[in-house]
Order: structure tokens, then C-alpha cells, then sequence
């Protein structure tokens, strides 16, 4: 339960984001049976968000944080870190289980 990563491209392994930084990444969500739900790549606009403050999944959080500065990493959370038993209809069914291709492009410090 929570969030797995599997690192795809080595990052810098020297900075990580931590509470409080901006993280600029992409991601590709997609479910169990390989149908995406969202993309950053497909809007050619990297997602922005402040980390540890609550504005995103529990997976995201705490597996973001795991991931040094160029990294592209696979994080596969639990419907317990991510939309729980809810979802988020009509496009993340109940209990789902999330995969994210994820590539953390920079941080943006406090």
C-alpha cells in the first residue's frame, strides 16, 4: 500500500524537492489496464505544484520527494494514496490503482 518508484532515466542524485519546494515536471497517468486518464505531454505544458502542502495526491507527495533533479521515474500508487474509494468519476474509477510515468524537470526552491 502507498506508492512504489522505478526509476526509467537516472536524475542528478543530488537534489531532491523538499516540503515547501515547486516541482516542474511531466507525467503520463494512466490505469491498471493502460488507458490514460491524463498527460502533462499531451498539453506541451509541464505541471507545476508546491510539494508537501497538500495540493495533490498523497502518492504524489510522498513519492515525488524520492526523486532527484532529471529523474524519469515510474510511481505506481494505491487507491489509498491517490483517489481512494470515491475515485474521481467519470474518470478514476473507485479504488483505483494510479501509474504515473513521471519526469521531474526542475525546483523551484522556497
Amino acid at each position: 500500500m502507498g506508492v512504489t518508484k522505478t526509476t526509467i532515466t537516472e536524475g542528478n542524485k543530488t537534489d531532491f524537492p523538499k516540503v515547501g519546494d515547486t516541482v516542474v515536471m511531466h507525467y503520463v497517468g494512466t490505469l491498471d489496464d493502460g488507458s490514460k486518464f491524463d498527460s502533462s505531454r499531451d498539453r506541451n505544458k509541464p505541471f507545476e505544484t508546491p510539494i508537501g502542502v497538500g495540493r495533490v495526491i498523497k502518492g504524489w507527495e510522498e513519492g515525488v520527494p524520492l526523486m532527484s533533479l532529471g529523474e524519469k521515474a515510474n510511481l505506481v500508487i494505491t487507491s489509498d494514496f491517490g483517489y481512494g474509494d470515491r475515485g474521481y468519476p467519470p474518470v478514476i474509477p473507485p479504488s483505483a490503482t494510479l501509474h504515473f510515468e513521471v519526469e521531474l524537470l526542475q525546483i523551484k526552491r522556497q
